[in-house]
This record gives structure tokens, sequence and C-alpha cells, in this order.
């Protein structure tokens, strides 16, 4: 997680960044356009033109639908929601990155914040102005017609009861997680029955939306409709995500979407990988390897060389590019790893699903002290001797001397 100080220079380099490039390649036009040198290919995918251009994509043999940006051209975007007033409450990551790309697309969005906070004078630092498209909470909901919820899970918990009256009937309810709604039990999030209620999750940060949009890429993202009174909330997801910078975005459930969210990120996102991460490097450590090289070998190898091959082209290109040595003991370790870890991603899964993170999350980001807590885990992070030593290895790379 990044500092309050690296988020707040991370979005000031953002705004120095230039101009969105006009995007070349749709989502399908990239697959098709695909190749892996020296790596036979063998066609996995088949396309199929759906009304309303939506594709239909074999994924490995099972069907689903996918929505190019190019579905919505912005044109189409401005047409769609030329009575509506997008009022995006909360500006922390995701309302960042969101509502810079939604106002760059030139929609008529509005920022709620509580007034003259961290996060208002944050969005005035963005070009948001004071009584013309910057607002309180309550006076954004008033003029929004889609209210897009983006607070923290644990604030839009704490103030739903506030909020709730002002979802009047006519309004649209938007999130980008489903953790609200769907546990409702832990967050007393009971949304009203006579709006529309639609999801668009971005598949990373606030942060990383933003970026691709600027380069004239687009993130992927999942949509979902949790309550459709209009019959119109589908197509409303859709045409939201791409407005918010998805590339493509493919259909879920707002419960498939919070337990695969939650799921994912103490897992192999997150919190899996830095455990794998910090007992290979204990290990090398323990047997005499000094902490340069226990670094290049578990996470500077992995970050910079093998990682990126496998996003690129999948883990076969990544096998493909390695030496025979490499190759077999990888293939031949990582059955005994899976064995192993399967069992402990079925308890994780589990404790999604039955609530137990949910608990536990709202349990701490209640505590009056969370912030303080949180900077305390931080720091016992960054002086970990595994990420004190590669702090000094990434001021070696070329591009930072």
């Amino acid at each position: 997680m990044a500092t309050q100080r690296s988020s707040r220079a991370l979005r000031l380099a953002l705004r120095q960044a230039s101009a969105p490039r006009v995007q070349q390649r749709t989502f399908v036009s990239a697959v098709n356009a695909a190749s892996r040198p020296a790596v036979k290919q063998t066609a996995v995918s088949s396309f199929v033109q759906q009304t309303r251009g939506a594709k239909t994509v074999d994924f490995a043999g099972d069907k689903e639908k996918v929505y190019e940006r190019d579905d919505w051209p912005r044109d189409k975007l401005l047409e769609y929601f030329k009575n509506d007033t997008l009022a995006l409450i909360g500006y922390g990551s995701q309302g960042h990155g969101q509502g810079l790309n939604l106002r760059d697309n030139g929609l008529n969005v509005i920022v709620g914040v509580r007034k003259d906070g961290a996060s208002w004078k944050e969005a005035e630092q963005d070009g948001w102005v004071p009584g013309t498209n910057l607002f309180d909470i309550d006076e954004a909901i008033g003029k929004g017609t889609i209210i897009m919820n983006l607070l923290s899970d644990a604030a839009q918990s704490s103030t739903w009861p506030h909020i709730k009256p002002q979802l009047t009937k006519g309004k649209t309810l938007y999130f980008s997680h489903g953790f609200s709604p769907v546990f409702k039990k832990q967050t007393g999030v009971e949304v009203p029955t006579d709006i529309d209620v639609i999801l668009v999750a971005p598949k990373g940060s606030g942060r990383t939306v933003r970026t691709l949009f600027r380069e004239g890429r687009g993130i992927n993202s999942s949509f979902a409709v949790f309550q459709d009174v209009t019959g119109k909330a589908d197509e409303k997801a859709q045409a939201l995500g791409v407005a918010i910078g998805s590339g493509y975005l493919y259909k879920t459930t707002f419960e498939k979407e919070v337990y695969s969210d939650l799921y994912g990120e103490r897992g192999c996102l997150m919190g899996g990988i830095h455990g794998m991460f910090l007992a290979q490097y204990e290990v090398l450590r323990e047997k005499g390897h000094s902490p340069s090289e226990a670094f290049n070998e578990t996470v500077e190898e992995a970050t910079q060389s093998l990682y990126p091959l496998i996003g690129a082209n999948g883990m076969d290109y990544m096998y493909a590019a390695c030496s025979t040595t490499a190759r077999r003991g990888a293939i031949d370790w990582s059955k005994k790893f899976k064995d192993t870890l399967k069992p402990v991603f079925e308890e994780l899964y589990d404790s999604v699903k039955t609530g137990k993170e949910t608990q536990r999350t709202m349990e701490y980001a209640g505590r009056k002290d969370y912030r303080e807590a949180f900077e305390k885990e931080m720091e016992e992070i960054r002086e970990m001797e595994i990420w004190r030593a590669g702090k000094a290895v990434r001021s070696l790379r070329p591009e930072n001397a």
C-alpha cells in the first residue's frame, strides 16, 4: 500500500503527464494479432459478432461475452448520458481515477466530499471547482441522477444511514465493489428497492485506471447488476464502465465480484505473494546468501524479468524463454506448491464467503486508532531486511542511476 505522501506525489505526477493518446487497437484485435515468437501457436479463442458490438470469446472452452470500449464511442456516451449528472461520492484512489476520466470524456460529473477536508483540497488541486463541480456530499447527491458511491468500505457503512434516504426513486446507485450490499449484515447497507443498483469494478487501483486511460489504453473491468428497476441497468453499467476508462468489460455478479476480489488480494495478488517472497528470502539468508543475492533471486528477477513475460504472453512463453534446467525444476516443483497451497486457498475462500474477512475488516476499520495501527504495520514492513535490501537494489537500476 502506498503511503499518503507517496499517493499525493503520484497524483501530482499524473496531473503533469501528457494528454491521452488515441487507442490503436481494441481488445479483440489485440488478441487476434498477438503472436508468440519461438513458441508454437494453437488457436484458443474464437469471436462471433453480437448485437451492440458485444463479442463472444472462447476462454479455454468457456464462452463469455466481452464488451469493448469501441462499443461505446465518445459521442455515443455523451448522447446516452446527456440528461444525467454523475455524482461521484468520495475522492480516494478510485474516485480520483474514475472522476478525472469521466471529466476528460466530457460527461457531466461532479464530486461530493466533506467540505474543506483532505479530499476536498486534493480535488481542488485536480481542477474541481467548488460550487461548479465540487460540492459537499449532501448537495452532490441532491444534484446527481447517478450516485457513484466510491467511499471506502468502512465509510460506506458508517455514512449509509445518512445517505440512504437521499437515494430517491429515479436515481441510480453505482458501486465499484460488491462489499457493502453483499455483506449487508455486517455493513448495514440495505439498498432501496425502487432504484437501479449497478457495479463496475476496475481490475486495478484507481491510479492504474487513470494511467492506462491517459496512455490511450484502458483497464479491464467487471460489471454487474444488483437490481434492475428500469430495465436499462445492464447497458447503463456497460456504458459507465467505458466512460470511467475500461478497455473491455466482462459480466459478473455482485457476489462473485466481491468473493473473487477479497480472495485474490489476500492470495496471489498481494498477501500470498508477499508471504512467498518472505519465505524464500529468509531461507536463502539462513543458508548464508547475501541480502543482495537473496533479493535478486526472490523479487528482482521475478518482477523485472519473469512476471512481465507471463503478463505479456503467458506462462508457457515464460518457460520457453528460460533454460532447460530452470524449466524442468519449475514445472516439477509447481505441482508440489499447488498441492501444498490449495488447502490454504480453500480455507481463504471459505473465510471470504462466510463473511469472516468482512467482519475482520469492519472491526479493524472501526478502531479509533486504525490509521496509526496501519502505519505501524507498514513501518514494520518497510524495516524488514528484504525491503531495505530491495531499496538498495532498485537504486542500482540504470534508469535510477
